[in-house]
C-alpha cells in the first residue's frame, strides 16, 4: 500500500514539472519574441517613416500610389486624408516620446507629431516579423476648433429639420385638392341644371284708332255678329294682340 502511495506521489511530481517546465519555456519564447532589440529596432522604423511621410511632396505621393506594396497603399492613402487637416509640419511633439507597446505577438509603435493646425499621432502596426503591416494617423484638433465643428454639425441638423418640417406642411397642405382631382380622374359627370323656360309674355299694342271708316265698318260688323244695330255701341280704340 505504501510503494502504490509512493509511485502515485512520483507520477504527481513528475506531471508537475513538466507542467513548469512548459509553462517557463512558453515564457522564454516570448520573452524572446518581445526583447529589447527587437522592440528598439520598430521603434526607430516608425520614427524613420513618420519623418519620411510628413515630408513627402505630391510628386511623391503620386508616385508612391502606383506602388503594389499594402502598407505603401495605406500609408499614402492615411497621409492624403490627414495633411490638409493637419497643415505645415512643424516638429516633433512636445513633451511627448514615442513609445512602443507589444502584445499578442504584434507591436504598437506611437509617434506624436506637431503640425501648424493640429497635433498627431501615427500609430503602426509591426507584425512579427518585426515589418510594418498597418498606420493610422489619430489627428488632436484644437478645443476650440472641435467646439466650432460641434455647433456647425447642430446648426445644420437644426436648418434640416426646419427645412423638412416646412417641407411636409406644405405637402399636407396640398391634400385638400386630392378629392378634386380623385373625382375628375373618374370621370365624374358634370350636372347642368337647366334654367327654367319663362314664355315670353304676350304684350298687347294698343292703337288709337282715328279713322273714322275704319271704326264705322267694325262696328257694322260686330253688329253684325250680334244681331243688333251698331248704335247701341261706340268703338272707342282698336288693340292689336299678337298671336304666336
Amino acid at each position: 500500500m505504501k510503494d502504490y502511495f509512493r509511485n502515485a506521489s512520483r507520477t504527481l511530481a513528475v506531471l508537475l514539472c513538466v507542467t513548469v517546465m512548459a509553462f517557463l519555456g512558453a515564457f522564454c519564447v516570448s520573452a524572446s519574441e518581445a526583447d529589447d532589440e527587437s522592440m528598439d529596432k520598430v521603434l526607430k522604423t516608425g520614427i524613420g517613416l513618420t519623418n519620411t511621410i510628413v515630408n513627402l511632396t505630391q510628386e511623391d505621393l503620386a508616385e508612391l500610389s502606383k506602388s503594389t506594396d499594402d502598407f505603401t497603399l495605406q500609408a499614402v492613402e492615411a497621409w492624403e486624408g490627414s495633411a490638409e487637416e493637419l497643415g505645415a509640419y512643424v516638429a516633433d511633439a512636445e513633451n511627448e516620446e514615442s513609445t512602443v507597446a507589444y502584445k499578442s505577438g504584434k507591436y504598437t509603435v506611437t509617434v506624436p507629431q506637431t503640425f501648424e493646425k493640429a497635433a498627431a499621432k501615427f500609430v503602426y502596426i509591426f507584425d512579427r516579423k518585426l515589418e510594418p503591416a498597418s498606420l493610422t494617423i489619430d489627428v488632436k484638433l484644437p478645443m476650440g476648433v472641435t467646439l466650432a465643428r460641434a455647433a456647425m454639425n447642430t446648426l445644420i441638423g437644426l436648418c434640416t429639420v426646419f427645412l423638412v418640417l416646412v417641407f411636409l406642411s406644405f405637402v399636407i397642405s396640398l391634400l385638400k385638392f386630392v378629392p378634386s382631382l380623385v373625382s375628375r380622374n373618374e370621370g365624374e359627370e358634370v350636372r347642368v341644371v337647366p334654367e327654367p323656360h319663362h314664355p315670353t309674355p304676350v304684350q298687347e299694342e294698343e292703337v288709337e284708332v282715328d279713322d273714322g271708316e275704319l271704326i264705322a265698318v267694325i262696328s257694322a260688323a260686330i253688329a253684325a255678329m250680334e244681331g243688333t244695330s251698331a248704335d247701341g255701341f261706340y268703338v272707342r280704340s282698336i288693340r292689336k294682340v299678337a298671336r304666336r
